[in-house]
């Protein structure tokens, strides 16, 4: 498709300055979230649609199976097999049932579809890998290339050679790229499986030791309920996390107070918080430590709350065989130590005066029910699960567990709607996987990988992995190199032709993971394939992603072309067990609705398009716990909340994995030596313009959010720096060239560059898009062997 016909197509019903105009609008204090209702933009847009363009038109709902947090309704206007432009959803908006309007990234979808970039046809590379040169070859013998290669890795280094690496490009709820993948290497031998998301690993493992379970979100309305919300690193005003930059808006016209904690003013923060609190990264837990000491330390703290459902707290509540003085109480009063957790203590550390630290610590106390809500940024950092597990423990202690208006903290999950996805099928390895933000180090020395690496089920008499990494497959993602941590180390594995043997790519866009392929294949979007489309937690809704158009070029689903590999392999029947894409979407829903009566048919979801479940009953994490605990414990070893957790104990790590949450300073933190040679904190955050890496080149929506790097004033007078100068970013792992933003918006010491832009490396290995990942590291947390993207020290100075 040519360029001409590509802008004639995404201008017809919406020119570029009515996009940039609505854009704008949706990041208005007074606009929250691109809820907009019935606007005059909406109105200009309809009217953008001639009386003669109406004439036969079709309209499919459909969403995005991208990795978007909010799944908005997208209706897709169709003529002559064209999308002509986009329209959302208009219906009454209810509090039990809100609408699922979409924001600046879905009204930006056209521009991904019809994008004249797109990868148009299997390629194979030509060059050396990341070079990103390639020649044109044909489906067969892409198909036929792949099969060889896998078949001579396979008998050479064994099934374990094989990995599909984490990505969430395409992250449907039946038919995800990783999982039909590894069911093809289950159905031919095995594979290297993993763990863990580079969003949530700290969160989820650290919330599990306090209550035994991810499921620890109310629903939605309960926070109308409250008379306290903390959002602790969250905004989902830009991530979008379901409907609750919608809940939160409804329980501010409540007159519930919202205070935001965040080194950078958030756009949440702008439009919702009564009060925003700038804290210093990775110093999240002190600042939960100094606030306990003052609910401690004025007995604020609800006692009998703590006596009937926890564990931990104070020494007549320790379990059996603990020395004295490893309580929470214990180490917050510093009884052991001889250091009091005070919020003078803090304040040192978190930058956050002591007076806020005093008075919000008794605000949280006082005003019960309150909600906590943790983010996940915070978790993703050197130390994150001590921020998490600090969350739970304020939550226990103040006894705002299990009651309508409060949260629980942690990870916050709720699956209000089940659906079914496509199985995998049994790996015959087992369990034998790895941490996902560890395949580096599986590629370069997975034979040395054991235990004390977070690998799982280890074939019996090996301690440490059979084989290393050899071939992958990159599917629908670019986390092979630009969602990954240090881009440079990253890109000399890659490059290596000796470790990873066959790197096999299917995208949309050449991204920069793209470029490191061996074979490159054409993935069509989900605007030309079936699916369904569940929102981040808490997930209230389920919508339909109808196929729209037929799929252009010569691109096709990862399902179609699994199953020509599958059928190359004499694998196709057992592979498809004869069904269709179609055919799986019928069959999913047929199981959803074994979970979920409510749930509806296909022909009835085809008619709606959306299955939203209504709020008419509130749902409360831990409400038959507190309720009745008698006959229903928590899901903890001891059944009781574990605010000391005897497993983190007898991992025999007090230092780095302590059984209660502590402060541990951070590598690269504040309290690092190294910040004498790099004086600023680095931080990232998902941009309103992107989901992920997904859009970044997307020239409309770089318009209504550029890629500049956010620093304090402060700092850029010292350097003599002014708004709208090009800054080197840099530390010993990379070099970034980006255009500065000079805000108060950000704390001192700090700089916020947005996550997601593609690494675009100059003859000189100098970054010149703004991708953050040259800068990070690749070293995990201790304990979930997660990703600590927020954990960095940089210089910078003009470029």
């Amino acid at each position: 498709m040519s360029g001409q016909l590509f802008d004639k197509i995404i201008g017809k019903s919406m020119s570029r300055r009515s996009f940039l105009k609505w854009s704008g609008a949706v990041t208005a204090p007074v606009v929250v979230g691109g809820f907009v209702g019935k606007s005059q933009i909406a109105s200009k847009v309809m009217a953008a649609s001639t009386e003669n363009e109406l004439i036969n038109e079709q309209i499919l709902t459909t969403c995005s199976t991208i990795n978007c947090g909010g799944r908005c309704l997208i209706k897709a206007h169709i003529k002559d097999g064209v999308i002509t432009r986009l329209s959302t959803d208009a219906k009454e908006d209810k509090f039990e049932m809100p609408q699922l309007r979409g924001c600046i990234r879905g009204r930006g979808y056209r521009q991904f579809v019809y994008n004249p970039d797109r990868l148009k046809y299997p390629m194979k590379r030509v060059g050396k890998r990341g070079e990103g040169k390639f020649e044109q070859i044909s489906w067969e013998e892409a198909i036929d290339y792949i099969a060889n290669e896998l078949t001579r890795i396979t008998k050479q280094y064994g099934p374990a050679s094989r990995y599909s690496n984490y990505a969430s490009g395409h992250s449907g709820s039946i038919i995800g790229a990783g999982n039909m993948i590894q069911r093809l290497f289950a159905l031919t031998g095995g594979y290297l499986g993993y763990y863990n998301s580079y969003s949530s690993a700290q969160v989820t493992h650290a919330t599990n030791y306090t209550y035994g379970t991810t499921q620890t979100g109310n629903s939605l309305d309960t926070l109308s309920d409250s008379k306290l919300i903390i959002l602790w690193g969250h905004n989902p005003v830009e991530t979008r996390f379901g409907l609750t930059d919608y809940y939160l808006r409804k329980a501010k016209e409540a007159g519930v107070k919202i205070v935001v904690i965040d080194p950078r003013q958030s756009d949440t923060a702008v439009t919702l918080a009564d009060e925003w609190i700038a804290i210093a990264p990775t110093t999240d837990a002190a600042m939960m430590d100094g606030m306990m000491y003052v609910i401690i330390s004025e007995n604020l703290h609800d006692q009998t709350f703590l006596d009937k459902y926890c564990i931990g707290f104070d020494e007549e509540h320790m379990p059996e065989g603990i020395p004295t003085g490893e309580s929470l109480k214990s180490y917050i009063l510093g009884d052991k130590d001889g250091v009091p957790k005070t919020p003078e203590w803090a304040e040192k550390i978190c930058k956050v005066p002591a007076d806020i630290i005093r008075k919000l610590a008794r605000e949280y106390a006082t005003n019960k029910p309150s909600a906590l809500m943790t983010g996940w940024g915070p978790q993703r950092q050197a130390y994150g699960e001590q921020y998490v597990r600090g969350g739970t423990a304020l939550a226990a202690i103040t006894g705002n567990v299990g009651i309508k208006g409060g949260w629980a903290s942690g990870t916050g999950y709720i699956s209000l709607v089940k659906t079914t996805a496509v199985p995998k099928g049994k790996n015959p390895l087992g369990d034998l996987s790895i941490p996902c933000f560890l395949w580096t180090d599986a590629v370069v020395r997975g034979t040395e990988m054991g235990a004390k690496d977070g690998v799982n089920g280890l074939p019996e008499g090996h301690e440490t992995l059979p084989t290393s990494i050899k071939a992958i497959f990159n599917l629908a993602g670019n986390t092979l190199i630009n969602q990954h941590s240090d881009c440079n180390r990253t890109a000399e594995i890659l490059k290596d032709e000796s470790l990873a043997e066959l790197i096999v790519v299917s995208d949309v866009f050449m991204t920069p993971s793209a470029k490191f392929a061996d074979i490159l294949l054409p993935s069509n979007t989900f605007m030309e394939r079936w699916d369904i489309g569940t929102t981040w937690a808490p997930s209230q809704h389920a919508i339909l992603s109808q196929q729209c158009i037929e799929s252009m070029y010569e691109s096709k689903a990862d399902y179609e072309w699994l199953t020509m590999l599958a059928k190359k392999l004499g694998i196709e029947q057992e592979f498809t067990e004869g069904k269709t894409q179609m055919d799986w979407i019928k069959w999913s829903i047929e199981e959803s609705r074994k979970k979920d009566p409510n749930f509806p048919t296909f022909e009835e979801f085809q008619k709606m398009g959306v299955y939203q479940v209504s709020l008419d009953k509130s749902y409360i994490a831990f409400e038959d716990q507190i309720k009745d605990p008698a006959n229903n414990k928590f899901e903890t070893p001891s059944g009781k909340i574990e605010i000391f957790s005897k497993d983190l104990w007898d991992m025999n790590d007090h230092e780095e994995i302590p059984a209660i949450a502590k402060y541990i300073p951070s590598w690269e933190g504040p309290q690092d030596p190294l910040i004498k040679k790099y004086p600023l904190q680095l931080i990232g955050w998902h941009y309103k313009r992107r989901c992920h890496s997904t859009f970044d080149n997307n020239k409309w929506l770089e318009e209504a959010g550029p890629q500049v790097m956010w620093m304090n004033k402060k700092d850029a007078m010292e350097r003599n720096i002014k708004d709208g100068d090009k800054a080197s970013v840099f530390n010993d792992r990379g070099e970034v060239h980006i255009p500065v933003k000079l805000t108060n918006r950000v704390i001192p010491g700090t700089v916020a560059i947005p996550q997601g832009a593609w690494w675009a490396p100059d003859k000189n290995g100098i970054d010149q898009r703004g991708a953050i990942n040259t800068l990070t590291s690749q070293r995990p947390s201790p304990l979930a062997k997660g990703n600590p993207q927020h954990t960095n020290l940089v210089e910078v100075k003009k470029a």
